[in-house]
This record gives C-alpha cells, sequence and structure tokens, in this order.
C-alpha cells in the first residue's frame, strides 16, 4: 500500500477514465480521495493528455515531484481504438452534436475503404475540430462554436504511423490509429468520410497506449481508491 510520503515523492498512476467523465473531473476525484485518505489540504497533481468526455481509456496521472514529467509524457506516441460512422456529419465531428448533414455511401466499397487509409499515414494537415479545447484569443474553440460565431482555425501538422480498418459493419469501421501528439481523431473521422466522397463522424473511442503505458495495465477510478489506505 501506498504511503503519503510515495505520492509526493511522485507516482505515475494509470487509469481507465469511464465515458463522460472528463479528464479533469478524473484528476480531481483521485486528488481528492488522496487528500482525504492521508488527511492533507494539498497534494500536485495532473494529467498528461486530456480525453474528452465521450471518450474512454489510459490517462497517465501524476503525483507530486512526477508532475514535472507530464510534458514528456505528452509529447509521447498514443494509440487509440474506436468506431466511424459513415455517411453523416456533426458538427462536432463525434456524438456531442446532432448530425447535420447526410451523404451517399452506396459508392463505398470495402477496397475502397482500405485504400483511402493510406492517404492519410505519415505528416498530414489536420485542422483541429471547432468543438476542442485549443485556445485562440484568450476563448477555447469550444465556446465560439456554441455561441455560434465562426473563427479561424489553423491547420496543424501531425504524424499517424499506423492506420488500420479492423473491421466494416455496415456503415460502421472499427479502427486502430497510432500518431503523435495533437492528433485530433475526430477530425480524422471528418476527413475520412470526405476523402471517400461521403461523410463520417466518430461515435466511439478508446485510448488503449501512451509511449509504454498500456490500459491494461490501468485501474478504474474507483479500483483505484480502494487501494488507499482508510482514513483515520
Amino acid at each position: 500500500m501506498k504511503t503519503l510520503e510515495d505520492f509526493k515523492d511522485g507516482q505515475v498512476l494509470l487509469i481507465d477514465k469511464p465515458l463522460h467523465w472528463t479528464s479533469f473531473q478524473a484528476v480531481n476525484k483521485l486528488r481528492w480521495a488522496i487528500r482525504k485518505s492521508f488527511s492533507i489540504k494539498k497534494i500536485k497533481v495532473g494529467h498528461a493528455g486530456t480525453l474528452d468526455p465521450l471518450a474512454t481509456g489510459l490517462l497517465v496521472i501524476c503525483t507530486g515531484k512526477m508532475t514535472k514529467q507530464i510534458n514528456s509524457y505528452q509529447g509521447q506516441e498514443k494509440e487509440y481504438t474506436g468506431t466511424f460512422v459513415l455517411g453523416s456529419t456533426t458538427p462536432s465531428y463525434d456524438l456531442e452534436t446532432e448530425i447535420d448533414a447526410t451523404f451517399p455511401t452506396d459508392h463505398i466499397t470495402k477496397d475502397l475503404i482500405h485504400q483511402t487509409t493510406n492517404q492519410f499515414v505519415g505528416k498530414i494537415e489536420q485542422l483541429p475540430p471547432v468543438f476542442s479545447a485549443i485556445k485562440k484569443d484568450g476563448k477555447r474553440l469550444y465556446e465560439f462554436a456554441r455561441a455560434g460565431e465562426a473563427v479561424e482555425i489553423k491547420s496543424r501538422e501531425v504524424e499517424i504511423s499506423e492506420f488500420e480498418i479492423t473491421e466494416i459493419k455496415g456503415l460502421e469501421l472499427k479502427f486502430k490509429v497510432v500518431c503523435s501528439k495533437g492528433t485530433y481523431i475526430r477530425s480524422l473521422a471528418h476527413d475520412f468520410g470526405k476523402a471517400l466522397n461521403s461523410g463520417a463522424h466518430l461515435s466511439e473511442l478508446r485510448r488503449t497506449r501512451i509511449g509504454e503505458f498500456r490500459v491494461k495495465d490501468a485501474l478504474s477510478p474507483e479500483d483505484f481508491i480502494a487501494t488507499l489506505p482508510l482514513e483515520k
């Protein structure tokens, strides 16, 4: 069982973020549990890479002195699995917003799907979604989007080292992606739909790896809290 000194000296905690939680909520939950368990007022806790509320999977959470390593962990390669839905788009590129347009899909074959993945492997230019936490003029992009304000977004270079469609079930495509920091899988879904002369949005996303850290070694927030000593 970890001691207070262990957490202050620094721990790297692998947490499997539940659906609908924000990454901030997960960090807060762990920070509160550690403080309560050891009857302390404060301890440094932070995460190395945000996951959207509609995504699940690996959060690398650092405590104490290990929070200094957050930037290095954030920069490491990431792996995701999930589902694209063909034939429709949403303003947020995922299920946060309602479908705003539908497109033909009759021309899309399995061969075309697999061939099109090749366009997205390597260094590519990508526009972040308007519904994202990137800051512009001191505001988050999603604040502009929710207020219905148009905003110019600059593309960024990202690198995708692996992009594989692992299963095709009607209009649903299961995928696996290995990519660099800053890659938006929602944008990949949107751009992939366009490349197929149709549309697509992300319906499911799970982060399975950051660098050498894997989600199979992660605990749910509740299971982690159960490892803490009871408050005296």
